[in-house]
């Protein structure tokens, strides 16, 4: 099989029929053996009924219902694991991707060699509230990421089957699947100038919670992409400058302590000066930082995927 499109969709039932049926013919026109996973994320209206007939007229179109909502990243999951096609196609649900962008995705794929390729979204039909914090959200992804992407949350992105078996999205990591990506072994990603379309059905499922969740997850991504497997490497060099500071700060007082007392001079007794007290807690919090690292290497080492590496090929 050639393609599979995969749909999150959550209340979307307006504009599914006319989405099939417009990526039936971007198929046929290009000869496209294809399947179509349209994931119901737990719809509160008619979507699944909808889903149920297009599934029954045509024969490409499958789909999977969540029994309540649990986001666009296990919906996208559940798709991945399902999808059979060598290139995996995601798209929106509610027709502001465009399915005419699916032949050249898929050249990208199958002539260019690329691992993945993502849209870019370059002219948006979206309020300036949405669209600056957008801008710095990917400015802040690139720049920890390392990995030059304009839109990194547009739902339109192309992928061998290969790359979508050896990641996992979860959570609300759908926004970083390209990060996903390169850490699973796959660095190639490219980048795609997309339509966006002005929305015709429904309102927006996303309200500004998802930039403070979006920060949040960039924040775990990252760290966990850097120092999920050693994060002694990380706790533990914060934990030992943290108590030598402290420490080194602790060994001025005392010794600013025992020469103004054997040269007779008077000095602040230890136990007063404010200085003492970040010393100590500076000591502190660095022990606890370094038995964090400490504990957090045993439960990786002792974890089932330690070992576990992507091999490419051997011989």
């Amino acid at each position: 099989m050639h393609i599979s499109v995969i749909v999150p969709s959550y209340n979307e039932f307006e504009s599914l029929p006319e989405l099939c049926s417009w990526i039936g013919r971007v198929m046929d026109e290009n000869k496209f053996s294809y399947e179509v996973i349209i994931v119901d994320d737990g719809s509160t209206d008619n979507t699944w009924k909808v889903i149920q007939q297009l599934s029954s007229e045509i024969e490409q179109v499958k789909g999977v219902k969540f029994r309540r909502n649990y986001g666009k990243s296990a919906a996208l999951n559940v798709g991945f694991e399902k999808a059979k096609g060598d290139v995996v196609i995601t798209m929106d649900a509610d027709l502001q991707d465009s399915p005419d962008e699916i032949p050249q995705l898929y050249s990208m794929i199958v002539t260019d060699g690329f691992d993945m390729v993502s849209g870019w979204k370059q002219k948006r039909f979206d309020p300036i509230t949405k669209t600056i914090p957008t801008k710095l959200y990917n400015w802040a992804a690139r720049k920890a990421s390392g990995i030059y992407l304009h839109d990194f949350n547009c739902g339109l992105k192309s992928y061998k089957n290969e790359v979508i078996k050896n990641i996992e999205v979860y959570g609300e990591m759908h926004r970083y699947i390209p990060m996903l990506a390169k850490r699973a072994g796959f660095p190639n990603i490219g980048e795609k100038v997309v339509v966006h379309q002005s929305r015709k059905y429904g309102v927006t499922k996303f309200g500004i919670e998802r930039f403070v969740n979006g920060f949040l997850d960039l924040m775990t991504i990252t760290f966990v992409s850097k120092f999920g497997k050693k994060p002694m490497h990380f706790f533990g060099v914060l934990g030992t400058l943290m108590f030598f500071l402290g420490l080194l700060l602790f060994f001025y007082i005392g010794g600013s302590k025992l020469y103004y007392t054997f040269n007779g001079v008077s000095a602040t007794n230890i136990a007063d000066m404010s200085s003492f007290y970040i010393a100590l807690t500076s000591m502190l919090m660095g022990l606890q930082l370094f038995l964090a690292g400490f504990i957090g290497e045993m439960i990786s080492r002792n974890a089932e995927d330690r070992n576990q590496y992507h091999i490419e090929e051997s011989v």
